[in-house]
């Protein structure tokens, strides 16, 4: 597959206060191109906001981040332009009554149709058909999905799916239109360790081919760059690879990823309007 160039990403007190209180704070970090990039937190510390954030589609209040040296908040649009999410719940989820070779055919055609340039379009149609195809084969091939092992093959409904499946396709989706940035939502939600493992050697293998990944989780791989979304109150961090905390040092912290779900600074009630901007932008 064609090795994009990713998107160099930073931020700088970077963060988000809505109408219902504090989503994120004082994210400070940098990533080279082709980094992966784990957003770490506990369920409520604003970790999907900011993935929405850094790609474009969600207009923060404080600070400013760069992507591929487009300037956040201000130029968003065409951040979105070269960042592509994977899954994201309430945003870019996949539909289970689709099947694999229906979601993969609505993608290439919507690249073909919007996302190549106007060239690509006067093409003959022989030609638009292959060069589609080719990049389908390109994105399953990188996201390690080969719809020929499901029990359906490509008429396998989405429902269907195991979850790890279910994310390869999801990535395999974002990667067709060969973005610089890919977001990825909920990596290790529902995963086995094995699949867990498997995951983020996906992810991993992704960042190598040259795509900058960032990837929600709740707890972070040793061998990524780490940036932490603070519990209220508190300030997020970054951390490179093979800076995991000591045990005094988790012990510390560990507390404050415990608190009842009532105190943390947002819930899906106080952060629906927020999504319901993502999904128009």
């Amino acid at each position: 597959m064609e090795s994009p160039h990713g998107a160099a990403v930073s931020a700088e007190d970077f963060g988000l206060e809505g109408p219902r209180g504090r989503v994120f704070q004082n994210v400070t970090f940098s990533a080279e191109p082709g980094e992966l990039v784990a957003i770490e937190g506990p369920s409520g510390s604003g970790r999907t906001c900011l993935l929405l954030a850094l790609t474009g589609r969600m207009r923060t209040t404080e600070g400013h981040a760069e992507v591929g040296g487009l300037r956040l908040p201000k130029q968003a649009a065409a951040v979105r332009r070269l960042a592509a999410l994977g899954p994201v719940p309430m945003v870019s989820e996949l539909d289970p009554a689709f099947t694999v070779a229906e979601h993969l055919g609505e993608r290439a055609l919507l690249q073909g149709r919007y996302g190549s340039p106007l060239r690509a379009l006067l093409r003959p149609r022989a030609e638009r058909r292959a060069a589609a195809e080719a990049r389908v084969d390109e994105a399953l091939e990188a996201a390690g999905l080969d719809p020929a092992t499901l029990p359906k093959s490509g008429r396998t409904s989405v429902r269907d799916l195991e979850r790890l499946e279910a994310l390869r396709l999801s990535v395999a989706l974002a990667l067709i239109g060969r973005p610089r940035l890919l977001a990825v939502d909920d990596t290790d939600l529902k995963l086995s360790d094995a699949e867990r493992e498997q995951a983020w050697a996906l992810l991993r293998s992704v960042a190598d081919a040259g795509t900058t990944v960032l990837a929600v989780c709740s707890e972070a791989p040793g061998n990524v760059q780490v940036v932490r979304t603070a519990p209220a109150g508190g300030e997020a961090d970054a951390e490179e690879p093979g800076t995991a905390p000591t045990d005094e040092e988790a012990d510390v912290r560990e507390p404050a990823a415990e608190k009842p779900a009532a105190e943390e600074p947002t819930t899906e009630e106080e952060t629906a309007d927020a999504f319901a901007e993502a999904r128009r932008a």
